[in-house]
């Protein structure tokens, strides 16, 4: 059951009074507060476990109310904006004064976006303001990509959730350093690097290492229980069942090339072909090995295209550094 007017009305309310709401947006659900509350921001941190110098995304309701939040819209801005919005692009620029510094993490650029979800889109314009918002999940674990997601997690730290069905994109918005003369991918998304590229007529740089903090970034992020590891597509079924030999409870994602492998393995997903079906399932399959016991993950990268360099970004932190390595 998705959404209607009263909850969203509903939804709206809860925010202005400083009140937490789990909000669809096409990438994942966020955990959104008023952004121009601090109080209301200060608990998305505590609800997250989130360290507080990790910039929020404000999102708003239209790419004509940028000027509102920021100090200027450059022209590349500007462009981008026209081009990807309503959509899965967040644009860092400097803040303006609306902007409080808790929602920016201290800093004085702020990350903003117009999520191109209907659900989303209609509580932004009922509350009439920005709405500052982060994955409804645990700090550093894999984010939600439906209502029951956010609820097995969050549970009753959040007051209200809107329900607008599964993520249709699933990873989370591209995002963009808009701040200088050149602009550069600071998180690989779901809107390309392809398509950025013949937007702007230039090549996007996307270094692994940015002087401006953003979502995301943590050295392990996007993390399930069990463990990660990543290999050579060619070797996951031999190292998934040597794993399995060894005493682990091992989960596989299946590349498609041996879709028709047997497989020893405690559970096995198989990645679909499309990059674009994969995107929108992956977080969804982190969740499922999970449940399903499993204490370690073997997965492979996908080809780095498209929304390929954003599964292979959100792979590789996952099998990221854990507390105790």
């Amino acid at each position: 059951m998705t959404a209607g007017t009263g909850d969203i009305e509903k939804a709206a309310g809860v925010l202005r009074a400083g009140g937490l709401v789990a909000l669809p947006t096409e990438t994942v659900y966020g955990l959104g507060a008023d952004a121009e509350n601090p109080a209301a921001v200060a608990r998305v941190f505590q609800v997250k476990g989130r360290p507080p110098s990790h910039p929020l995304i404000v999102h708003i309701g239209g790419a004509e109310r940028l000027g509102d939040w920021v100090e200027e819209v450059p022209e590349t801005a500007r462009l981008l904006a026209e081009r990807f919005w309503p959509g899965p692009l967040t644009l860092v620029l400097r803040r303006g004064p609306r902007v409080p510094l808790e929602t920016t993490g201290g800093l004085e650029t702020v990350a903003v976006r117009v999520p191109g979800h209907p659900v989303a889109l209609a509580l932004l314009a009922a509350f009439g303001g920005g709405v500052a918002a982060p994955s409804a999940n645990r700090f550093g674990s894999v984010s939600p990509t439906t209502a029951d997601h956010v609820r097995a997690e969050l549970g009753d730290a959040v007051d209200f959730v809107l329900d607008g069905g599964a993520c249709g994109v699933g990873v989370e918005s591209t995002i963009v350093d808009a701040t200088g003369d050149v602009p550069s991918i600071l998180r690989p998304g779901g809107v390309t690097r392809e398509d950025l590229e013949a937007a702007l007529g230039r090549p996007l740089a996307v270094p692994s290492t940015s002087r401006v903090r953003v979502p995301g970034q943590h050295p392990s992020h996007y993390a399930p229980r069990a463990r990660v590891v990543l290999v050579e597509p060619g070797k996951v079924v031999a190292e998934a069942e040597l794993a399995q030999e060894l005493g682990h409870q091992v989960g596989v994602f299946l590349p498609p090339s041996f879709a028709d492998a047997e497989v020893k393995a405690h559970a096995v997903v198989e990645v679909p072909a499309s990059l674009d079906a994969y995107a929108r399932e992956l977080y969804g399959f982190l969740r499922e090995l999970d449940q399903r016991g499993c204490d370690l993950i073997i997965a492979s990268l996908p080809v780095e295209e498209g929304l390929g360099l954003a599964i292979a970004n959100r792979l590789r932190r996952a099998a990221g550094p854990r507390p105790s390595d």
